[in-house]
């Protein structure tokens, strides 16, 4: 595996960690998880992880688990098939994630309401 796709990788599991998604399924969890970073490249699920996770917020408690995966990949479906234009913007994401939101939007100086290319 290359370093830049291991590094891809740790961003994924970064938002994963940070916000316990993994619930108590690590292990199913894991097995779609990696599902989905052999189908779908790894910047769009960064951003379907955070915008699913917005959406989950006004759910008490955290939809975790396969589940919350279940639910991110319903959202990159979606994408498959129409324009990706996210919700948030870079500093957004940045804010949510944690993470540098120039691999996922291009160069943060681009204005907020652009949309994303679709990397596929």
């Amino acid at each position: 595996m290359e370093i830049r796709e291991q590094l891809n990788r740790q961003r994924v599991k970064y938002i994963v960690n940070s916000y316990q998604l993994g619930g108590n399924e690590d292990n199913r969890f894991d097995l779609y998880l990696e599902e989905l970073l052999q189908i779908y490249p790894h910047a769009l699920i960064e951003l379907a992880l955070v915008e699913t996770l917005i959406d989950q917020w006004l759910m008490v408690p955290l939809t975790r688990g396969v589940e919350f995966l279940i639910r991110t990949h319903s959202r990159l479906k979606d994408w498959e098939n129409q324009p990706i234009v996210s919700t948030i913007t870079p500093e957004q994401f940045q804010q949510i994630a944690g993470l540098d939101p120039a691999p996922i939007f291009g160069t943060t100086k681009l204005a907020s309401t652009s949309s994303i290319a679709h990397p596929l």
